[in-house]
């Protein structure tokens, strides 16, 4: 894909994209976009041995694909951040944490989580709690070794 200054994508002009091109707009592997035509969630098309899609379609595809942050459960968004709800993942990435201590922290009761369906929802409040209790002391005690 041709690169502008700065190495920004320079969009082609008749808006017809490769696999490979649709795969680095999207930030994803070439094999998801290929599979989001075979599920008939992305239109293109294929006149020679290449596939084509054109950036609108690519466009609307991109905005109707599924996106864990835009998950509702009992019709209030899950992770509203706004509000200081936050997935596992993101918490493990605000602590430096990897997700599966915080899974087990859950578990364990040192670290307040709710269940929401099938995600499990943590509040700020609960996430500096833990950090103060759980992952300061580690850090004393690493410090004073």
């Amino acid at each position: 894909m041709p690169k502008g200054k700065n190495n920004q994508v320079v969009i082609p002009e008749n808006k017809l994209v490769s696999i490979t091109e649709a795969a680095k707009l999207n930030k994803v592997t070439r094999q998801a976009i290929y599979v989001a035509i075979k599920l008939n969630k992305l239109k293109a098309s294929k006149e020679t041995t290449r596939w084509t899609i054109h950036l609108d379609d690519l466009e609307s595809y991109r905005n109707q694909k599924y996106s864990r942050a835009k998950s509702v459960f009992d019709g209030e968004l899950l992770f509203d951040n706004a509000k200081g709800f936050h997935s596992v993942g993101q918490v493990a990435d605000m602590l430096k944490v990897p997700a599966q201590k915080i899974y087990y922290a859950t578990r364990i009761g040192q670290l307040k989580a709710q269940r929401k369906g099938a995600a499990w929802v943590i509040h700020n409040e609960d996430v500096k709690e833990y950090a103060e209790k759980h992952l300061s002391k580690k850090a004393s005690k690493a410090k004073a070794s």
